[in-house]
Parts: structure tokens; C-alpha cells; sequence
């Protein structure tokens, strides 16, 4: 199953890691289950990495992770969910293939789906280069960020819906929720589609 994609993830934060902290990671691999979907066998890893700094457990993620097998020569029609149309927040991205490349270098990121566009057009059959789901999820809570400035993110979970590719922009959206700790953040791409979704819960004062 060589089409590997990043499927979504939750994040944790105990306590702060500071500048100069001495920190270890540790990671292992939680659960490996086998599915069958529309499009043949699936697999989902779930990887669990807990960042420990001198104070003791300062974040924990857990990524999910999905293995497909390469398209078939008829793939099956798909459908999509509409993106919630009530923000409050939006602010567009104009995706390209310097903001990929800069993006794998930044976080190690050796995908050839994200800078190569001869093989993932050529050999995984996708229309352009793949926008990195973490960065999706960089730009969501970069969009929580500039809309609440002071705000503490206690906990993040996201999900993946939709690949969204270089050849057209996305937006970002949000909005604060009435008790005043959560915030709805989405990714929209161009046809109006949901691309990910995310829950933040913000830390007490």
C-alpha cells in the first residue's frame, strides 16, 4: 500500500516547553488496523509521540495515518461534505510549490507528493502537488492566532476530509464558540468543500 497520507491528529499540551529546555521525544506505534473501503484495503496506523521537558510531560500527539493502494483504472465516484458557511473569521491561501517545498524542508519532509509534480500526477494520479495536512492545520491555528492573540490552546484535534492541491486557492475559516473555550476552525478548497475540520479547546485563565 504504498500511498501513504496524513489523516488527521489530536494534540495535548500539560505544560509550557520554554527556550533552551533539554527536551526528549518518544514515540511508539499504538494500533495498526486493516479496513476495506470503496477504493480497496486501507490501513490506519496510529503513531503516539510524548515530548518530555525537566518539568516532566510538556505535549503529547497523536497522528493518524492511512495507507491506500495505488488507484485503479476506474476510481470510484466520490462525494464530498459542503464546508460550514458561518464564519467568523477567513482569510484565503494561495498555495504554490515554493510554500510545499519550504514546508517538507521545514518539518523533514521527504513526500515526493508534495514538490514532485511529474510523480504525483504520473504515478499516484493526483491533479497537482498535495498541500501538507499539518501545514493545513499550521494555517488553522495560525488563523486562531491572529484573531485571538491571547488566547492559550489547551487542546487540538483535527481530522483530514479532502486532499487539497496547489492548482487553486483554500481558505481557512473559524469561529469562537458561545461558551467562550472552543473554537471551530475549518479548511474550505475551492469547489466549497470541507477539507478539514478542527477543534481547539483554550486553557482556563
Amino acid at each position: 500500500l504504498p500511498r501513504r497520507m496524513w489523516a488527521g491528529g489530536r494534540m495535548t499540551f500539560p505544560r509550557p516547553l520554554r527556550v533552551d529546555d533539554a527536551v526528549q521525544r518518544r514515540s511508539r506505534v499504538e494500533s495498526v488496523e486493516h479496513k476495506a473501503g470503496r477504493g480497496g484495503d486501507l490501513v490506519f496506523v496510529l503513531v503516539r509521540h510524548e515530548f518530555h521537558g525537566p518539568a516532566g510531560l510538556a505535549i503529547t500527539e497523536e497522528h493518524d495515518i492511512v495507507y491506500r493502494g495505488l488507484p485503479g483504472a476506474v476510481p470510484p465516484a466520490l462525494t464530498f461534505e459542503a464546508a460550514p458557511a458561518d464564519a467568523a473569521w477567513e482569510r484565503t491561501v494561495v498555495p504554490d510549490a515554493v510554500m510545499l517545498f519550504r514546508y517538507s524542508a521545514l518539518t523533514f519532509n521527504g513526500h515526493r507528493i508534495h514538490y514532485d509534480r511529474r510523480y504525483v500526477t504520473e504515478v499516484e494520479g493526483y491533479p497537482g502537488l498535495i498541500v501538507h495536512g499539518p501545514l493545513i492545520a499550521t494555517l488553522l491555528v495560525d488563523l486562531l492566532r491572529r484573531n485571538m492573540p491571547g488566547a492559550t490552546v489547551a487542546t487540538i484535534a483535527f481530522r483530514a476530509v479532502k486532499p487539497v492541491f496547489d492548482i487553486a486557492p483554500f481558505t481557512v475559516r473559524g469561529r469562537p464558540e458561545a461558551d467562550g473555550r472552543t473554537v471551530k476552525l475549518w479548511a474550505r478548497d475551492a469547489e466549497g468543500h470541507l477539507a478539514m475540520d478542527m477543534t481547539v479547546s483554550l486553557a482556563h485563565d
